[in-house]
């Protein structure tokens, strides 16, 4: 499996190209939204591949490109940008490819088949952990890879079936509620028929993948009994359940599982029964940002302050005291223009989405700054 690091300055950029790369079978070592906080850590990171943005403000990615591979030499640089002007100079650079934002799919796979040749990444030449067939992603949209690959369901019901026994995993539940729950204005024989139907569905698929009798049904209730595979909430509740206190020991773990939360817990599939999993998670993960922006606070941090500042804004758009927060760092670092814009556009998306206006305090800022 290519190892690989993801630099881009844009959060929206970096979460999507991160995603793309993780759903072709790239394990992503570490994200870093300002090229300054690699340097500090190229030393001690293990990777083959460095996806790099070229327009940045602290590091132009051309410059990192080069002190990249002063100090791993074997590295490959892929420069992911929106702008085709560089692609000379990239290319000088010895990297391996020059992608142009959006990322493709098809363009992807060419570039990481460039990759493994280049390292002849080969069972006996690399000695990476072992990971599961099947990955669960379960945040904005649920998806179910095997090998890399999305899964072909049969119904669009035996998907949302599978889907509930991952909320559920490990619990047996009464097939009367998985009825209430899946089939909730069907007559009740019916909704049975439906049942037994998309169970055996499920099963087939499963069984498909290499995962047999891990459906158990007994005294009327169903269990799905799955280990060895990999889901994205299950490993971000497992850490931020266990660092509820941010601190050196952990800050580096939070930073890798909060980039899996890319939206709220299956929010474009629009399962009902979903809601009671979607607000715990996102309350925890909001919670989490918090305290991060405080402990980066506290160390004198502002790069990172500033990153976690724009990722809690991204998932609570509506955060006033998050927006007076960031507009303090704007004018801290001497940039009265992004403040300035952050609060019109808080202003605007308020104004248009729930009809409100900002606080008081949020406008008193604005004014001051406009003074």
């Amino acid at each position: 499996m290519i190892r690989a690091i993801v630099i881009d300055d844009e959060l929206l950029s970096l979460q999507s190209n991160t995603r793309k790369l993780k759903e072709s079978g790239v394990e992503v070592v570490k994200t870093f939204s300002n090229g300054l906080d690699l340097l500090d850590e190229l030393n001690e990171l293990d990777f083959h591949a460095a996806f790099l943005d070229i327009e940045m403000p602290s590091v132009n990615g051309l410059d990192l490109a080069k002190q990249i591979k002063a100090q791993k030499n074997d590295a490959c640089i892929v420069f992911v940008t929106a702008y085709r002007d560089y692609a000379i100079e990239a290319f000088e650079l010895q990297s391996i490819d020059y992608l142009l934002k959006p990322i493709l799919k098809d363009r992807l796979e060419l570039t990481l088949k460039r990759i493994e040749k280049q390292l002849d990444l080969t069972p006996d030449s690399v000695t990476t952990p072992v990971i599961s067939s099947l990955q669960v992603v379960c945040f904005e949209e649920f998806t179910v890879y095997s090998n890399n690959e999305p899964i072909k369901w049969r119904t669009t019901k035996a998907k949302e079936l599978f889907a509930f026994f991952i909320t559920h995993l490990q619990t047996y539940i009464n097939r009367d509620i998985i009825i209430e729950n899946l089939w909730p204005h069907t007559d009740y024989q019916k909704a049975k028929v439906q049942l037994h139907t998309a169970v055996s569905y499920l099963r087939k698929t499963l069984d498909a993948v290499g995962y047999p009798g891990v459906l158990a049904f007994s005294n009327e209730s169903y269990s799905l009994r799955l280990e060895n595979f990999h889901c994205d909430v299950i490993e971000l509740e497992e850490v931020l359940d266990r660092c509820l206190d941010v601190n050196e020991y952990n800050i580096a773990e939070l930073e890798r599982v909060m980039h899996l939360y890319t939206g709220d817990y299956m929010t474009k599939n629009d399962y009902e029964w979903a809601l009671i999993k979607k607000q715990p998670i996102r309350h925890k993960v909001l919670s989490s940002l918090e305290k991060m922006i405080d402990y980066y606070t506290q160390r004198n941090m502002p790069n990172k302050q500033h990153e976690y500042l724009q990722l809690l804004i991204y998932h609570s758009p509506y955060s006033d005291s998050t927006v007076q927060r960031l507009m303090q760092w704007y004018i801290q670092a001497g940039n009265r223009g992004e403040a300035i814009k952050l609060y019109t556009n808080f202003k605007s998306t308020l104004h248009k989405d729930i009809g409100i206006t900002p606080s008081e305090m949020a406008s008193e800022l604005y004014e001051s700054i406009l003074k």
